[in-house]
């Protein structure tokens, strides 16, 4: 399971460390790599096991929607094998980086079955976003569901 959240840096060649707690729940998920792709302005990393079922359930929908084909073309077609190296290292791909805005500061941020790779300043917007949805009685209606 990944839960929490780290602040990183990226180094020149585009490398990120994965905390300890993350690189155990990457074993656990069938390797020692990963599966990146973007969206949102972020980065999304699956274990290889959680990667396989996600292109399983978009394999049984059906094509038909011209939104999600342009879906599967962007999320998977877009998606790049990572591994980790001896260091606990990934490497991400120029064009990732590029799309997620990733320079110098990040956010690893665990979302249960995999987790997201952002930008302090786009993560530190999403921070502001989620606390003014938090002021609309629709959205602290739907998250009073969850029992908190």
């Amino acid at each position: 399971m990944f839960r929490g959240s780290s602040f990183h840096t990226i180094d020149s060649k585009g490398r990120i460390i994965v905390p300890a707690r993350f690189r155990d729940a990457i074993k656990a998920g069938g390797g020692d790599g990963v599966v990146v792709t973007r969206l949102d302005k972020a980065l999304f990393v699956y274990t290889f096991d959680q990667w396989s079922k996600i292109e399983s359930k978009v394999l049984s929908m059906a094509e038909t929607s011209e939104y999600m084909r342009r879906f599967r073309r962007v999320f998977i077609g877009g998606a790049s094998d990572c591994n980790c190296d001896k260091q606990g290292r990934i490497l991400i791909p120029p064009v990732l980086r590029q799309y997620a805005e990733l320079e110098k500061e990040i956010v690893l941020v665990g979302q249960i079955v995999h987790f997201e790779i952002w930008s302090k300043e786009n993560y530190e917007q999403q921070v502001m976003q989620m606390e003014e949805d938090m002021k609309k009685e629709a959205v602290s209606n739907e998250i009073a569901k969850l029992g908190l």
